[in-house]
């Protein structure tokens, strides 16, 4: 069974950074990995997404020129590295595996457990 467990989460002032980590166990080999983020009363939201050999990514307009996404296959680890943090970044994040490299909840089929980030002003 695949196993996805987010950390790197934590309290920071806004223009800060944090770096993600979600570490994956089973089957993640020609897979997909993602980021999505969940704000109190909100659905969730697609972040950025990768392919399995870091060959292509995806970013929400909300986050792009500020995170960056990669994937250490050998350590079977993806990060989500998060500079300029503001306050509307505040969220549980969360890591998921899909089949495509997608933006739409639905096509990811495990996920983690999240990490907490939160953004103050």
């Amino acid at each position: 069974q695949v196993q996805l467990v987010e950390s790197g989460g934590g309290l920071v002032q806004a223009g800060e950074s944090l770096r993600l980590s979600c570490a994956a166990s089973g089957r993640t080999f020609l897979y997909n990995m993602g980021w999505f983020r969940q704000a109190p009363g909100k659905e969730r939201e697609f972040v950025a997404a990768i392919t399995w050999n870091g060959g292509s990514t995806d970013y929400a307009d909300s986050v792009k020129g500020r995170f960056t996404i990669s994937i250490d296959n050998v350590k079977n680890t993806v990060y989500l590295q998060m500079n300029s943090l503001k306050p509307e970044d505040t969220a549980v994040y969360y890591c998921g595996r899909s089949a495509y490299l997608s933006r739409v909840e639905y096509q990811y089929d495990y996920w983690g457990q999240g990490t907490q980030v939160t953004v103050s002003s």
